[in-house]
């Protein structure tokens, strides 16, 4: 198929499309009845000019201009009324479907930070004396602690309530930060903070003092942990968009993944405050083991089936979705719009989509044919 040929066909098609874009802004609304059927049947012709682009010449920058035109247009017909994200939808549901949006990339997290631990705590259990070079002097005063008692007063437990959640949100910042470096950032930040728990747990469980720690670290630990794996794989999402960018310009993928990171780290913010909360308040008391655990795994089991209750995707997509996999048209590579004959090697022409009569478009809010 020749190139030339095909772009001065459609571009007058694709320009009509581009101004009626801009004219409806982010409300399909604000067209003229008439002009949203028209948005409709141009928005069709130019997904089926993609599809032909992708197969006839998928190297062109001229894919990359149509999949964005493309998803411009799908927001207007396919999206409704644009609805400001209000607080009670984001913590009731939108957080959880960012959260859950990448799984590989939580598994990832999570193993990064669990191996380290498990693989530092065997050592340090076996070999104590190397290990406690490792540990810096704050966390050896954990490993010689006997009681999960503090004995602090309550005003003491408030004030180790802010430094404990300054201190969480300083962790998961780093591991959120660090992802924009290609994700490597966020994989070392997890990495070091896996060895350095796991060295600290294997020191005091090798001290004797296994029992006094799970009693301290439980109430919370299983919310904290939680909340570090999740930031750590909001940032490799942003670094991972910069590795693997799919069909997207590696800026526009990188625009994408972070506003949606961004999201999962405000609110991962507000469970590290019940985080920090609990263990200036609850941990430091000296519960008891049976009341440690319930706590703790209560709060991280909440955690997680919110993820995977609320988190459960709608219908349709999420903004950005599409330009994530690149298949905004709708259409497959090798789709052949109207059913017809695509281009084949030889070239032969295909009748602009534009110009074809097209089935019903679903166009919320367009009259009926």
């Amino acid at each position: 198929m020749n190139r030339k040929r095909f772009v001065t066909d459609r571009a007058p098609a694709w320009g009509e499309l581009d101004a009626l874009v801009a004219a409806a802004g982010r409300r399909a609304s604000r067209l003229e009845p008439v002009e949203v059927r028209r948005l409709g049947l141009l928005y069709r012709a130019a997904a089926a000019d993609l599809a032909l682009a992708r197969r006839c010449f998928p190297a062109d920058p001229l894919v990359s201009a149509l999949e964005r035109r493309v998803v411009s247009a799908r927001r207007l017909v396919y999206g409704g009324e644009h609805q400001p994200l209000s607080v009670g939808r984001f913590l009731g549901t939108r957080y959880w479907q960012r959260v859950r949006e990448r799984p590989a990339l939580l598994l990832a997290a999570f193993l990064l930070l669990a191996v380290p631990m498990l693989l530092a705590g065997t050592w340090a259990g076996r070999d104590p004396d190397r290990a406690g070079g490792l540990v810096p002097e704050s966390m050896q005063q954990v490993t010689t602690r006997t009681s999960a008692d503090f004995g602090l007063p309550a005003d003491e437990r408030a004030a180790a309530s802010s430094q404990i959640l300054v201190n969480n949100i300083r962790v998961t910042f780093l591991a959120f930060a660090g992802g924009i470096a290609f994700a490597v950032g966020a994989a070392l930040v997890l990495l070091y903070n896996g060895v350095l728990l796991g060295a600290s747990f294997g020191l005091t469980i090798a001290a004797g003092n296994g029992p006094a720690l799970f009693e301290f670290v439980l109430p919370h630990g299983v919310l904290e942990l939680s909340c570090i794996v999740v930031a750590g794989a909001a940032g490799m999402r942003m670094g991972w968009a910069l590795v693997a960018p799919g069909r997207r310009r590696r800026g526009d993928a990188l625009k994408v993944e972070a506003r949606a990171a961004v999201e999962v780290i405000a609110g991962t913010a507000l469970a590290l405050v019940v985080a920090g909360f609990v263990e200036g308040t609850f941990s430091t008391t000296g519960l008891g083991l049976g009341p440690a655990l319930v706590v703790g795994l209560g709060l991280g089991a909440v955690f997680w089936i919110l993820v995977w209750w609320r988190g459960a995707p709608d219908d349709l997509p999420a903004d950005g979705d599409d330009e994530v996999l690149g298949t905004a048209s709708g259409f497959g590579p090798g789709h052949r719009p109207g059913g017809g004959d695509g281009p084949g090697p030889d070239g032969a022409a295909v009748p602009s989509p534009a110009v074809r009569p097209l089935d019903a478009v679903a166009v919320r809010g367009a009259p009926a044919p």
